[in-house]
This record gives structure tokens, sequence and C-alpha cells, in this order.
């Protein structure tokens, strides 16, 4: 069902996660992101409420071990879901249920960590973590092309329909917060939104903390 990644820059301190899937609207479901806490992912037969409990018990000092092992304890139904969570030093902890759908496989990396299930082979998640490693440039263009990655190297058994990429860092909403929910090509969609969302990640933000000093929004009644 679903190919995940979570990482951080190592030189600006964001972090973040990317995902695709065969299921309709993956990253409304799967993808949490909290800015100077972490970046976790629920997976599988997805529990959302996961994904929240994760960040809560970063936020309030646990590490990313300690975190997944006191969700693994506390949850029910916990045998069907993969959880994925790297915390703000880009330390990283996973859990993979024994009743998790079909071929499946994790991977952790420098900063990063990847998951995936109904795999075409168990190779994606390292493929997905090498991919990550080796690139460079803003942190979402590096989620997406870990994602990229997992598809050139099988990814799953059927073809993905949906994607998304998230990424926090000094304020407390996404500065990225991109998604694909229904698509023949949802990565190469999501690739071609970022490409057009690059430019405007900095005037968005502008226009948030100081307006004044925002350039003209260039849309009709704009004086």
């Amino acid at each position: 069902m679903t190919l995940s990644l979570a990482g951080r820059c190592a030189e600006t301190g964001m972090l973040g996660a990317a995902v695709t899937s065969s299921s309709i609207c993956v990253a409304s479901r799967c993808l949490f992101t909290r800015a100077g806490v972490g970046a976790g992912l629920t997976q599988n037969v997805t529990d959302p409420s996961l994904g929240v409990r994760m960040l809560d018990l970063l936020e309030a000092g646990a590490d990313a071990n300690t975190a997944i092992s006191q969700v693994v304890a506390e949850a029910n139904h916990i045998e069907w879901r993969q959880l994925v969570l790297l915390d703000s030093s880009g330390s990283s902890a996973l859990h993979t249920g024994e009743k998790v759908l079909g071929r499946h496989a994790i991977a952790e990396g420098k900063q990063c960590v990847a998951a995936a299930n109904l795999l075409d082979n168990e190779n994606v998640p390292r493929a997905m973590v090498t991919a990550f490693e080796q690139s460079y440039g803003h942190l979402a263009h590096r989620l997406i092309t870990a994602l990229e990655a997992g598809i050139t190297e099988g990814g799953e058994e059927g073809p993905v329909r949906s994607a998304g990429v998230k990424v926090v860092h000094t304020v407390s909403w996404p500065i990225v917060d991109l998604r694909v929910d229904w698509d023949d090509e949802p990565i190469s969609k999501l690739r071609t939104i970022w490409k057009e969302y690059l430019p405007q990640i900095e005037p968005y933000l502008t226009r948030a903390l100081n307006p004044e000093a925002a350039p003209s929004y260039g849309v009709p009644g704009d004086l």
C-alpha cells in the first residue's frame, strides 16, 4: 500500500516526510509533522491517531525509540500498523506489526528512515534511503527524490495513485504541504507542483510574518 521516508536536513534543521500509495489521499491520513519536534508516518492499515500520539510523546521529551515503544504498548490493533518516526535530532525508530500486508521492509540511514509494505521487492526502502543521503538541495526536493528512487527500484506490486510531501522549519505551520490525492502519475505531478511552489515559499512566509514587506500579490484587484 505505501512507501514513505522521513528525513532531516542537517544544514537547516528542517524536518519532513514524503509518502506514496495505491490508496487515495495517503498524505492526509499517514503523514504527520511538527516544527521543532519530528516527523512521523502511520501506515498499512492506517490509524491516523498514532501519528499525533508519536509527536505528542516526542514533544513531551521522549526520544524516538521510547515514543514508538510506548505507542506499540498502548495502541489497539498494533499488529496491523507500520510506524515511522524521526525526531528533531535526526534519530529514528520504526515498528512493523506481524499482520502488515504483503512483502514489507524498513531501512534507517543518516538523518532519515524509510518503510514500505506490499512491495515488489524488499530493496525499495534501502534505495530510498540511499537516494536521500546522496541528494542535496531543499529538503522537499530530497524527499520527493527518495519517492522516485523507491518507484524506480520496483515500488509497490501495483501502481501508486496518491503522494504527498510535508516540511516544517522555524514557524509553527508546515512551510511545504503538497499533495496529489488521486492520479495515474502522482509522484511526477507532485514533482511538478513542487517546482511551481519552490519560488513562492519565502513570499508566503513574508506575507504571514511581515505583510508590510510583502511584494505585490499579483492578483486581479491588487493595488
